[in-house]
């Protein structure tokens, strides 16, 4: 595995795969990689011949009082991963190689709608700093395909909506959740509990199950809401959000039959995010 830090390396260097006619495929990580990231490397790897994945703590994405600071930096065991899971070039730049000027002068791109609400009503700003690297990324791989996980359900809407409105020609692949073997969503910021607190992280999951259940059998959205809003803070989280929107993240109405739960919800230092898919009968109470 090739490891870059400078755009004009590699440019040079993804020139010479595109000549050859391969297909690239992207990874784009923060680092602190778990098996989810993996998987995403897995899944490119079959989608193309050379997987680029990318490293960098994107300090735009991070609001004030944001964990910008403490995000865990591990490039060596993140290095090691990737070489073991066939990457075939890390693309690690710094932040003044992305952002020679600063941030407070750098060019941003905004997605509307998809990134307004849930997330992006908690985190004023995230989105526009997810999109604006991503489109950098893109700008500088150019790649073929892009793997992006779907816990991040929003970021996912985001950035498909971002590549369908500059018809940039990429196909944006979803890369289903990975989780532990006690339900809870593998994220890097899952390192931030403490041993109590991951014992209780997976009441999350298990709560959007039975709330999926309900919701399935019928059972008005409001109430299935609020049971599940008590049931979190109960346990010690605090609810950010937890929200049914259609599959487009737009409003569930009377016509809607696929949807899908969100929450994010804080435990000790960490602010953990998860949805489920859910098929609602046409019983359903809006």
């Amino acid at each position: 595995m090739r490891t870059l830090r400078d755009i004009n390396e590699l440019r040079s260097a993804l020139g010479e795969h595109r000549l050859d006619g391969q297909r690239i495929a992207l990874v784009p990580t923060m680092g602190n990689l778990h098996e989810g990231h993996l998987a995403l490397v897995a899944q490119a790897r079959q989608h193309a011949d050379i997987v680029v994945a990318s490293l960098f703590v994107n300090p735009m994405q991070f609001g004030p009082g944001e964990d910008l600071d403490a995000y865990p930096r591990t490039f060596e065991a993140d290095h090691a991963q990737l070489s073991d899971a066939g990457c075939d070039i890390l693309f690690a730049p710094t932040v003044n190689a992305l952002y020679p000027n600063g941030l407070t002068a750098q060019t941003k791109v905004h997605v509307p709608d998809v990134g307004e609400g849930l997330c992006g009503g908690s985190r004023p700003g995230h989105f526009d700093g997810v999109s604006t690297v991503v489109s950098m990324l893109f700008n500088l791989v150019q790649p073929d395909i892009a793997c992006f996980g779907e816990k991040d359900y929003q970021q996912l809407a985001v950035i498909r909506k971002l590549v369908s409105d500059l018809h940039m020609p990429i196909e944006i692949i979803g890369v289903p959740i990975v989780r532990a073997e006690d339900g809870l969503a593998l994220s890097s910021r899952n390192g931030y509990l403490n041993a109590q607190e991951r014992t209780t992280a997976p009441l999350l999951y298990r709560t959007l199950c039975s709330l999926r259940d309900a919701l399935e059998r019928g059972e008005s959205i409001e109430q299935v809401l609020q049971r599940g809003k008590t049931t979190l803070y109960d346990a010690g989280f605090t609810p950010d959000y937890l929200e049914l929107r259609d599959t487009a993240l737009g409003p569930v109405s009377a016509a809607t039959r696929q949807a899908v739960l969100l929450a994010a919800a804080t435990l000790g230092p960490a602010r953990l995010i998860d949805n489920l898919s859910v098929q609602l009968p046409s019983t359903t109470t809006i």
